[in-house]
């Protein structure tokens, strides 16, 4: 009974010492760690700018707290458009933005985001997780010293505010429109006058008549911005952005210092925070769009001989980039072809479905 009463004792004598052994190892693999997030989005457009909240918030979750990541607004930590530059810098260890605000650093970039005559929310996940979306993005991204990950969607956006209709081409001349870069580089191409304005003076500028037109997101971003009552005219689709793909960028140098547990907690972070923004967008733009036009709003379709002529300039762009930039042509290429395969699917499944459910009296 003694030595067995020994051999107990010294069982669980080992058994404690192997725990208190454990746990300074289990501390080294599981560090606590705080880091910042500079958004290129203000609180008030909370649709998006809770993308980053929302990762932050699952990665504490996951890690029990031991990774913290502190979400900030835009221009509170860093300006909004040089999120990229900090990130790359290691200013803050990551950002969450969107990629073409950083067309004039690189017009390549914006494939992470958005690009005219793109590809769609579905198409873009598709491209980005099982396609070579995210594999040709990233080789670009790291000469810029960034890890990137898709974080949100915003769905297919709007085509803008007008004060005046669009009914011909030539109705584009002259135009001071606030667009974003890449869609001002096509448009410009038809006359009109791209404006670089930030989201918090639009209205303003729309009022006063400093420009003629204006885009933003879509119903439910755009209604916060009271756009409705300073022009009527309100058209659609934004081309420019078939979805916009918001992304999360972290330092690359930072990131490989990370546990690869703490690696896969923030993709799949991401991933989280992706599923949620696209469900906002689809729950609050229909209500929203319902509500601007009630209050006057008059939804128009841009016309077709303006689409055309705006998708053919925008390929012309597009071999103007291509021929100068092999990485371009690169990225360019292989989503084109992605998007040319997916076409016809969508047109026969979620397009047919989608026509028809649209012709149904829905009172019934």
């Amino acid at each position: 009974m003694q030595r067995r009463s020994f051999l107990k004792k010294a069982t669980l004598g080992a058994a404690a010492g192997g725990a208190a052994l454990a746990a300074p190892a289990l501390a080294q693999e599981s560090p606590t760690l705080n880091w910042r997030l500079a958004s290129s989005f203000p609180r008030s457009a909370d649709a998006i700018y809770t993308g980053g909240e929302n990762l932050a918030k699952y990665v504490s979750e996951a890690t029990d707290g031991k990774f913290n990541i502190r979400a900030f607004p835009a221009g509170e930590i860093v300006p909004a458009l040089q999120v990229l530059d900090a990130v790359q810098n290691n200013t803050i260890e990551c950002g969450h933005t969107a990629s073409y605000y950083y067309f004039g650093k690189d017009p390549a970039l914006c494939f992470d985001g958005a690009v005219p005559f793109g590809l769609n929310t579905r198409q873009m996940n598709a491209w980005m997780r099982h396609g070579n979306g995210l594999k040709l993005t990233r080789e670009l991204f790291e000469k810029h010293n960034i890890v990137n990950f898709p974080c949100g969607y915003t769905g297919t956006q709007m085509g803008g505010w007008f004060r005046n209709e669009i009914k011909t081409v030539d109705d584009l001349k002259g135009l001071k429109f606030r667009a974003s870069a890449f869609a001002g580089a096509v448009l410009s191409r038809l006359g009109v006058v791209p404006q670089q304005i930030a989201g918090g003076d639009i209205y303003p500028s729309l009022e006063k008549g400093t420009i003629d037109a204006a885009e933003w997101i879509g119903p439910y971003d755009d209604e916060k911005l009271g756009f409705h009552k300073v022009a009527k005219h309100y058209y659609f689709p934004g081309w420019w952005e078939g979805t916009l793909q918001v992304s999360l960028y972290v330092n690359q140098d930072v990131y490989k210092q990370l546990p690869k547990h703490y690696q896969a907690v923030l993709a799949q972070a991401a991933t989280a925070a992706t599923n949620d923004m696209i469900a906002k967008y689809d729950a609050e733009n229909p209500a929203a769009l319902r509500r601007l036009v009630s209050q006057g709003a008059q939804l128009k379709a841009f016309p077709k001989a303006v689409m055309d002529a705006c998708y053919a300039e925008a390929n012309k762009v597009y071999e103007e980039f291509s021929a100068k930039d092999p990485m371009f042509k690169k990225i360019y290429d292989d989503m084109v072809a992605f998007r040319n395969n997916a076409i016809p699917w969508f047109r026969v499944a979620e397009g047919s479905f989608d026509g028809f459910m649209g012709t149904i009296n829905r009172g019934k």
